[in-house]
């Protein structure tokens, strides 16, 4: 059984950086597409960023392109989210998500395993 543990999160002024982890432990997870989501209160989980199993194609929503990038450690089964000029309408509970078949995968519904989230909050 893989588990996923998401890392990083926090209080972040508007403008400001933050780097995300999501480490997975009891098994390697280098075969697997992943991904983040996030939802904010009240609001459904919306698609982030996704990266293939080797690091390759990654594609983000047009409301992170530019300034969120999304990368990966097999070595460490660790994948990373560096989150730049973050603002206010960035702030929800991130999760990292796995998906083991084929295909970009941009719905929530298309993935496999979770973590537990972590929270992130734009605020001055």
């Amino acid at each position: 059984q893989v588990q996923w543990v998401e890392s990083g999160g926090g209080l972040v002024q508007p403008g400001g950086s933050l780097r995300l982890s999501c480490a997975a432990s009891g098994r390697t997870v280098s075969t697997y597409r992943m991904g983040w989501f996030r939802q904010a209160p009240g609001k459904e989980r919306e698609f982030v960023t996704t990266i293939r199993w080797d690091g390759g194609t990654p594609y983000y929503a047009d409301s992170v392109r530019g300034r969120f990038t999304i990368s990966r450690d097999n070595a460490k089964n660790t994948v990373y989210l560096q989150m730049n000029s973050l603002k206010f309408e960035d702030t929800a509970v991130y999760y990292c998500a796995a998906r083991s078949s084929f295909g970009l995968g941009t719905t929530a519904q298309e993935y496999d395993y979770w973590g537990q989230g972590t929270q992130v909050t734009v605020s001055s």
